[in-house]
């Protein structure tokens, strides 16, 4: 199962359960994960002072995440952060020892690397008020809770404003959506061709190309 898609939005008729659902569909090789639909407490309710025993659907996402190369999380922006299932979901799941570990020297490591990522937020927003006030959901999930893992690359899409938004605008950002879908597959199976060639190389030209492809489809 080389693509994992999260689905973190509380409600599956949101846009943002269409967009998940619409990737995993354009990508060809992906697998879905609703937060929504898993049975586990999103309290962390000892912080990272004691032990909490993973639900069994929390232990099988893990393992969808162990078994992923590329992980992609889609999620709206609420309050300037993400909703609290979303959130949950994070906090219980990506736990030291398994997402990261600190070193003798106080540094992170992040033990899911070796994976790329993928992250889409919808926002009521204008895109340039999200730049405004410091893209903050874009950077808690992609920066703080994503890279801190190893995931890297991690690539952003912002969908907005959903507020107000007609029908035409939104089958257009699900279009968009399908079009990114395709390139990352596309820069999945380079990378993985890469691998089994010259043990990771390549000179990322074609990369580069599919980022130029990408920023067209804005």
């Amino acid at each position: 199962m080389p693509t994992l898609v999260i689905d973190g939005h509380p409600n599956p008729d949101s846009l943002s359960a269409a967009i998940a659902a619409g990737y995993a569909r354009a990508h060809g090789d992906a697998t879905l994960l609703a937060i929504r639909d898993l049975d586990f407490d999103p309290v962390l309710r000892l912080g990272y002072r004691g032990e909490q025993a993973l639900e069994p659907d929390l232990a099988a996402a893990q393992r969808a995440i162990e078994r992923a190369d590329h992980v992609v999380v889609v999620v709206p922006v609420w309050w300037g952060s993400i909703p609290a299932l979303a959130k949950g979901f994070f906090d219980r799941a990506f736990l030291p020892r398994w997402a990261f570990r600190y070193r003798a020297n106080g540094l992170v490591e992040g033990l899911l690397a070796g994976r790329s990522g993928r992250l889409i937020v919808t926002t009521d927003s204008p895109l340039w008020y999200l730049r405004a006030v410091g893209d903050t959901t874009v950077r808690a999930v992609r920066d703080r809770t994503m890279r801190f893992s190893g995931i890297r690359p991690v690539r952003a899409l912002r969908l907005g404003p959903v507020r107000g938004s007609s029908d035409e605008r939104r089958r257009r950002w699900l279009a968009r959506v399908e079009r990114v879908a395709a390139i990352d597959r596309a820069r999945a199976d380079r990378r993985r061709a890469d691998g089994r060639r010259a043990g990771g190389g390549g000179d990322g030209s074609a990369d580069r190309r599919a980022e130029l492809v990408e920023a067209a489809g804005a």
